[in-house]
């Protein structure tokens, strides 16, 4: 008779792999509806900016404003993988837009959860992911130029995976497409970083992806089980392309370029980027460089374009938020707003993300919850309620699994941010990490602390926070008590495994 030990360990794994709870249960957990938006800096409205953003504005307004979120990583995939494992980085293909096609996807099912998505899928959730939630612009894994294949990069998340990719055929054409069907490959990037269409919002890419998460909303509401949305938007990415009706809410003159445009004091240029990937479109009327700023004509236009497409997406959320509230669901639903980084507009004179910089971590994070949920509605009432604690993306992990009263059951590096969804949050409270470009940081509430590990000199850049200062000096070698205090806590972070 053969040993049962390694069928009892098969049979382990199954069970544990399976629903964890009751389908009555199930009726009363609240749904997720989770918005990932590329390349989205604090630039809206509710945080003080002239974009024209009524509908991520009246969300934050009825929820809780993240002032101060900060990304584990300043590149797309590897800032997603953080955010879908819950971990920080720990070796260098986690710094890659790559990371989840090589940790994840292809990956047999395991009893530790893939993403926290897979966590809701295991917990009784019918998960649906529609456009860019992981790195890819469809959920699949292929290259820019290549056939879309039926390799997920999330092989056991998805109950679902959707997209329509309309007249460009597939997710990366759709990614950098222009109005009239082609996109930045087929045009052997002959292209400008901009384009307002004279179309709908339908003709591009986002207004389709917000289209079929609308009919799928209507599904959902007839299912059963309690519903995880992730809807992935991929304006304001480059090129900001947007209809031409959301560039005409604003006058071209009256949009403000960076204040802060010139090149830190005391770094070495090893800490910036020469906008590599903004100079790929090679119509565009000036090349960016460290060498030499572009003209403040040429700045404001590609900030009008920027501000024409997070309005251009703006109202795609506005449109998932009003069929919500249309099919009663508002009251069992937790919104999430999350940008997947932040992006120099300009800024130390880079035009793209890939920097240790504040302009590059810092991203939009709103999180409303369902009015039950709230905790001293009649003192906190959630309403214009701004957090100011220094935040990580990797908290988002925890958060959401407490949120729906869902155990985790591994040790991650995030933690959960519902006592912040309920108070006003200490401006002093809170630290975040991020890695890039051969060096880490620490962001506390006063100051950012970066070291890198290269041959240019000086390794370490500190910078003041303790008032609106822009990253525009790096103090380090005027305040080095400053920085033994912070060094520990950097270097912590570096060993800790």
């Amino acid at each position: 008779m053969k040993h049962p030990g390694p069928i009892l360990f098969v049979l382990l794994i199954i069970w544990g792999c399976k629903e964890e709870y009751p389908s009555a249960e199930k009726k009363t957990r609240p749904n997720i509806l989770f918005i990932a938006i590329d390349d989205l800096r604090n630039e809206l409205g509710a945080y003080g900016s002239v974009a024209r953003t009524p509908n991520m504005d009246s969300l934050a307004s009825r929820g809780s404003l993240f002032t101060h979120h900060y990304v584990q990583v300043p590149t797309c995939g590897a800032s997603r993988h953080s955010l879908l494992t819950g971990y920080r980085p720990s070796k260098p293909i986690h710094l890659s837009n790559r990371a989840i096609e090589v940790e994840i996807s292809g990956k047999a099912e395991d009893s530790v959860p893939e993403t926290f998505i897979h966590r809701f899928k295991r917990a009784g959730y019918h998960t649906v992911g529609i456009g860019k939630i992981s790195h890819s612009a469809d959920g699949y894994v292929y290259g820019y130029e290549e056939p879309v294949s039926e390799k997920r990069e999330l092989p056991h998340s998805w109950s679902e995976l959707l997209f329509d990719a309309g007249k460009w055929e597939t997710g990366w054409n759709a990614f950098f497409a222009y109005a009239n069907g082609e996109n930045r490959q087929s045009l052997e990037k002959q292209v400008r970083p901009y384009e307002s269409g004279e179309v709908e919002d339908e003709g591009y890419p986002d207004g389709l992806t917000a289209n079929l998460a609308l009919s799928k909303l209507k599904e959902l509401q007839e299912n059963e089980q309690p519903f995880f949305m992730g809807v992935g938007f991929f304006k304001p990415h480059l090129p900001f392309n947007a209809p031409k009706k959301y560039w005409d809410l604003y006058e071209r003159d009256s949009v403000p370029i960076s204040d802060n445009p010139r090149i830190p004091e005391n770094i070495n240029l090893a800490s910036l980027q020469e906008s590599g990937e903004f100079n790929q479109y090679a119509l565009g009327e000036e090349r960016a460089g460290l060498d030499t700023s572009v003209s403040n004509a040429y700045a404001r236009k590609l900030r009008h374009a920027y501000l024409a497409s997070v309005s251009y997406i703006d109202a795609q959320i506005g449109k998932l938020l009003q069929e919500l509230k249309r099919l009663e669901l508002t009251e069992n639903t937790i919104v999430v707003i999350w940008g997947d980084h932040g992006w120099h507009l300009g800024d130390q004179r880079v035009w793209g993300k890939h920097t240790l910089f504040e302009n590059a971590l810092k991203s939009t994070l709103i999180i409303k919850t369902p009015n039950a949920m709230n905790a001293n509605e009649s003192d906190v009432s959630n309403h214009d309620h701004k957090v100011e604690a220094v935040v990580e993306s990797v908290d988002l992990y925890p958060t959401l699994l407490e949120l729906a009263d869902i155990p985790l059951n591994h040790k991650i590096d995030g933690e959960s941010l519902v006592p912040l969804l309920t108070s006003n949050g200490s401006r002093n409270q809170g630290k975040a990490y991020g890695y890039f470009n051969q060096g880490i940081t620490l962001r506390t509430p006063d100051y950012r602390l970066t070291k890198y590990f290269r041959e240019e000199e000086p390794h370490i850049e500190l910078y003041d926070h303790t008032a609106d200062i822009p990253e525009n000096k790096n103090i380090a070698s005027e305040h080095p008590e400053i920085v033994a205090r912070l060094m520990p806590l950097l270097e912590q972070e570096r060993w800790r495994r």
